[in-house]
């Protein structure tokens, strides 16, 4: 086979030879896995793989009209104007057409402009993305090609600090022993620099006449949106060899540290993993929208009342008594007399297109366009959310919500790195059974002064302070640990922090100057550690860590170990623990593993039981001092079966099916029997402000709930430090460490211990609900917490107790659920969402918390150092806890105050020009005969009305934000739903019925016995224009007098609107004939003064009249 053909060369140019061989080989696809030839595209053309081309437009040319004007159309308001306009073009409306289609074209208009931009700027952005260039294997050299160009099977070249275009397997690198540094904060947020490692076979491809001689197959998993799970195995040669997540380089991650790789693309486009994970974040609509969405059925009904009153109406006073109106011959069948049921129908259907302005048609686009504003200009913009240590503004994601912000009741917060700072720093540990650190934690400090007492926080002369450490003890300092009692498992200890992780050194290797990439910040903590007790890790290698170890065989010598790494365990939310099986010089080999206590002990072998009981009573003091512990613990394996157990794993590692969950399985059999050395303690301190934004929450009736997955003690103290509990609370706690439950647990009959934690849950929620309901009923009660753990909440929420939880957390004020996993997170949130029908907010800032930022009607993301999934998930992103003060007690609460009088104003305005018709029906024998004209009716909402109930809904605000946060029970009234409810439409209805009144019947008696300029008396379009004045100037200066702060922009918009009126009426009358109207430019000037002189009649009357209601 020629090696030299270039892969870009159509298969029909290729010999026949190569064609054959090639083609033979291609097996139809497995639905389970897909093979691909590297570098050879002919063999992959007849699968037909996706290009690498992405699109994230919703609309291309040719859909774009149907398509976005579907979307527009499943608004049911949109869909009743269309049903509207059309039925307006048949011979039974009473209205020119251009009534109905003019606002319903300007409204389409503006959403589809709106959609249109939207969408031409992801084209740019794709156009751009898919125009970058990359090189890529062509013969025996690299051409630079579009992105889009790519096909699975290319190989390519990826430099320095360029983006991969394509999942790629790594196949070789110029970094020595095949390695690459990669960038992933596209992809998660994450700036911590991660190692991938080519396998041994590819290293030689890394020039381009060597690549050009590659023709490996690759067998790998379908295109799946996992972004840390890669299965598959790469046959080179009649060599099978297994591939992992180490030899994957992702789309959208960058290339670090690496002057160039070399890759073969597995995934293109649509099908990589980052483009698979491009979903919308689940659509939410707020509760004042659902609430409005009744409102216009309880519009719908009232037009329906109207309707049916007109055709009755119709039905009995069509008579041919009435002579003159010539119904004794032929006439129309909707004035026919003799089938008055057929008048009733149609007639009902004429005024259903003459009332249909009661639908306010623009209020969604004035909502959207007013929500919009307020998270772009107001929301993001905000100085007092702008955290400018990480120089992060706050981020509205959405603007479907904003109102909901002002009618929370319920936040639901993460802890670590959401509470408190998520900068970890080594601070105390347990060796061997003995305590170690003598500083004292913040959460200590509280401890302290809630009971009175002074804590002597004096420092020795050997504490060391600086990121990651902030550790005082002597006795490990300097060497100083050769001295303790036992001085071997000191070394076990500090050799599992500076070998047990994956950490990756950056810059000069000596301890001032090098830098720790880690995957968390515990684990950059953990290695600052060993690092400060003289075990400096400084270089890694894909099968290797070197330690320079100080003081170890004599005090004042350093010697650099290197340890080889035969295998990582890693860490994972289901294992909670990462091990590595290591290899001393002298041959010697270990098994390090680090994790939560829960895991560790469980595997622990039965030796050493006195130290193992002295180490989980210290774990409990460490945790009740607020830090994060972890247990560390080692065994020794023979090289026997080490070999047994690594075929295994390697057997586990090459299954392309379920290769997780056997991996898993694999490491059971060597993590067990495990020895303890210590634990290791922590302390990530609270975030600035975090205490007096709690109390101010609680103030503003805000109850707060804490769901973190720390020890119950190290929990509940967070909890006292930020006031989410006090001394003062009655404290309900629900644990599964009691002494029924321990003894169930050691005899280790599953059904029996879920059992017991199962009545032991409904024993202490029945106990507690009571005394609770005792509390509350009397009045000097104090406030109640409930504090639950993992094992309990998983009962609790069983369908038979979640009814008994709710009613107990409900009578809380603070809920702290402790060791819980981000599945029982969104059950709890969706437990108070569905059960207690509560507004939620859900807050955090790991890939942990999204399940639960999803669950809840607002979900926060924090932009933290765990990596951007919590915000990409979220609605709204700020950067500390602490700005949730205003976001919800200034922003919220604004924007539901200016929303909900929007709402209510537009419902009044729609409803008091809708009447004046309806009265007018009354006299026209409900005929249908329109009162305006339809000019008047079809610009009434997108012009005369519109620009002041947007500045309203922008500007309008009744406190200042200090006094807004000064005061917080007034955002009580957004939890009550004070300003949206029937009582207040009601309030609305009456003022649009009276005022309606009171304009038509002063406007039609006093201009009964009026004559104009010509001295012709008063015809319907004089008496209606002056009427529809009346209406344009009072229901603008009632929104003045409804606005609660009045500035410049208020004044433009109404008396600007109000002037728009009378300019369009000055032109309107003055290019209309005389044939078409009554009246004539030449006397629309007293004209004019004679509408005013009603105008303001009729407005001192309806106003004392609402005054003295």
């Amino acid at each position: 086979m020629p090696s030299s053909g270039s892969p870009f060369l159509d298969g029909s140019l290729r010999q026949n030879t190569v064609q054959t061989v090639r083609l033979g080989r291609v097996q139809p696809q497995h639905p389970g896995h897909r093979t691909i030839y590297c570098n050879d595209r002919a063999a992959n053309l007849a699968v037909r793989f996706k290009g690498n081309s992405v699109s994230t437009t919703k609309y291309n040319v040719v859909t774009f009209l149907p398509k976005g004007l579907f979307e527009q159309f499943r608004r049911v308001a949109n869909l009743y104007f269309l049903m509207i306009s059309i039925l307006s073009t048949t011979p039974i409306s009473p209205v020119h057409p251009i009534t109905n289609v003019v606002p319903l074209s300007l409204v389409l208009l503006v959403s589809l402009v709106k959609e249109a931009f939207e969408d031409w700027k992801r084209l740019q952005n794709d156009k751009a993305i898919n125009n970058a260039p990359i090189e890529v294997l062509q013969g025996q050299q690299w051409e630079t090609v579009p992105w889009k160009k790519l096909q699975v099977g290319d190989i390519v070249r990826v430099k320095h600090d360029n983006f991969f275009p394509a999942d790629l397997l790594f196949l070789a690198s110029t970094n020595p022993d095949g390695v690459c540094y990669i960038e992933t904060s596209n992809l998660d947020g994450e700036t911590n620099l991660k190692i991938r490692k080519a396998l041994e076979r590819t290293w030689d491809y890394i020039h381009p006449e060597k690549a050009s001689e590659f023709r490996g197959e690759i067998q790998c998993e379908q295109p799946n949106n996992s972004l840390y799970t890669f299965t598959g195995n790469l046959i080179i040669d009649k060599q099978t060899l297994p591939l992992s997540p180490n030899q994957l380089l992702l789309r959208g991650c960058s290339l670090r540290n690496t002057e160039y790789i070399v890759g073969a693309v597995i995934f293109t486009g649509h099908e990589t993993k980052v483009m698979m994970n491009s979903m919308n974040v689940p659509s939410k609509r707020s509760t004042l929208e659902r609430k409005l969405d009744k409102l216009i059925l309880t519009l719908f009904g009232g037009l329906f009342f109207m309707c049916l009153v007109g055709a009755i109406g119709s039905g009995v006073f069509i008579n041919r008594k009435y002579f003159y109106l010539g119904l004794d011959g032929h006439v129309e069948r909707q004035f026919d007399p003799r089938n008055k049921f057929v008048v009733a129908i149609l007639t009902m259907f004429t005024l259903i297109t003459l009332y249909s302005t009661i639908i306010p048609i623009s209020l969604y686009v004035s909502i959207e366009m007013i929500k919009f504003i307020q998270c772009t200009q107001f929301i993001n913009k905000d100085l007092l959310m702008y955290h400018a240590e990480s120089d992060t503004p706050a981020l509205a994601r959405t603007s479907n919500l904003n109102e909901e912000l002002g009618q929370v009741e319920y936040i639901f917060s993460d802890k670590t790195g959401t509470l408190t700072r998520n900068l970890m720093e080594f601070f105390k540990c347990s060796i061997g059974g003995e305590i170690y650190g003598t500083g004292v934690t913040e959460i200590e400090r509280g401890i302290a002064q809630r009971n009175g007492l002074k804590v002597d926080e004096a420092r020795s002369a050997t504490a060391v302070h600086e990121k990651g450490f902030n550790f005082d003890d002597p006795r490990l300092m300097s060497g100083a640990w050769r001295n303790e009692r036992d001085p071997e498992i000191c070394k076990e200890f500090f050799r599992c922090l500076a070998v047990c992780h994956t950490v990756l050194p950056e810059g000069d290797e000596s301890p001032e100057k090098i830098t720790y990439q880690a995957a968390s910040p515990d684990e950059a903590a953990l290695v600052t550690a060993a690092k400060k007790f003289g075990f400096f890790f400084y270089r890694r290698t894909p099968t290797s860590v070197v330690v320079r170890e100080s003081n170890v065989e004599k005090m004042g010598k350093s010697q650099d170990v290197t340890y080889e790494i035969l295998n990582i365990l890693e860490f994972n939310s289901t294992r909670k623990r990462q091990s590595v099986v290591c290899r001393y010089p002298n041959g010697r080999l270990v098994l390090y593993c680090k994790g939560a206590d829960t895991v560790i002990y469980e595997r622990l072998a039965d030796v050493n039981n006195n130290i193992n009981k002295i180490s989980r009573e210290h774990l409990e003091q460490f945790g009740s001092a607020g830090l994060r512990t972890l247990c560390l613990a080692y065994r020794e394996v023979s090289s026997e079966d080490y070999e047994k157990w690594n075929d295994k794993f390697i057997q586990a590692k090459s299954s392309l099916r379920d290769r997780e969950k056997k991996l898993d399985e694999v490491a059971e059999l060597i993590e067990k029997n495990l020895i303890l050395i210590g634990c290791t303690a922590i302390e990530d301190k609270l975030q600035e402000g975090v205490p007096s934004c709690i109390e101010t929450l609680s103030k503003a009736g805000i109850k707060i709930w804490v769901l973190t997955g720390d020890k119950m003690e190290t929990a509940i103290n967070i909890a006292y430090a930020c006031n989410l509990i006090n001394n003062g609370m009655k404290q309900f706690i629900i644990s599964s460490e009691t002494d029924t439950i321990r003894e169930a647990e050691d005899r280790g009959d599953l059904v029996e211990i879920s059992r017991v934690i199962k009545d032991s849950v409904k024993q202490d929620l029945d106990r507690y609900l009571e005394e609770a309901e005792q509390l509350l009923q009397s009045s000097w009660g104090p406030k109640l917490a409930l504090v639950i753990d993992g094992k309990c909440l998983m009962h609790a929420l069983d369908l038979a107790l979640r009814i008994r939880l709710l009613k107990l957390s409900l009578n809380c004020s603070s809920v702290v659920c402790c060791r819980v996993s981000p599945l029982q997170k969104a059950q709890v949130t969706s437990l108070v969402k569905n059960g207690a029908r509560k507004i939620t907010l859900s807050i955090g800032d790991g890939a942990n918390d999204v399940s639960m930022i999803q669950a809840a009607h607002v979900g926060v993301g924090i932009s933290g150092l765990e990596g951007m999934q919590a915000v990409m998930a979220s609605d709204f992103a700020i950067a500390q806890f602490c700005f949730l003060t205003d976001l919800l007690l200034v922003h919220g609460r604004w924007s539901y105050l200016r929303l909900c009088k929007v709402i209510t104003y537009f419902f009044y305005k729609n409803l008091t020009f809708t009447l004046t018709q309806f009265w007018f029906t009354f006299q026209t024998g409900f005929s249908g005969q329109r009162f305006y004209d339809d000019w008047f009716q079809s610009l009434y909402n997108v012009i005369f009305t519109a620009l002041p109930v947007i500045i309203v809904g922008l500007f309008d605000k009744d406190v200042s934000a200090l006094i807004s946060k000064r005061y917080p029970e007034l955002y009580k009234e957004g939890i009550r739903n004070m300003f949206f409810k029937w009582k207040v439409v009601a309030i609305w209805a009456f003022f649009s019925i009276y005022q309606s009144l009171v304009i038509y019947y002063f406007t039609v008696i006093s201009s009964r016995n009026g004559h104009n300029s010509s001295g012709k008396t008063f015809g319907l379009w004089d008496v209606s224009t002056m009427a529809f004045t009346c209406v344009v100037v009072t229901v603008n200066l009632r929104l003045l007098m409804a606005c609660n702060s009045i500035t410049r922009w208020h004044h433009i918009s109404v008396w600007g609107s109000i002037l728009a009126w009378f300019i369009f009426i000055f032109i309107y009358s003055g290019i209309m004939t005389p044939h078409d109207r009554q009246v004539s430019c030449s006397s629309f000037l007293p004209f004019c003064i004679l509408c005013l002189s009603h105008y303001f009649f009729c407005f001192r009357k309806m106003y004392t009249l609402q005054y003295m209601c």
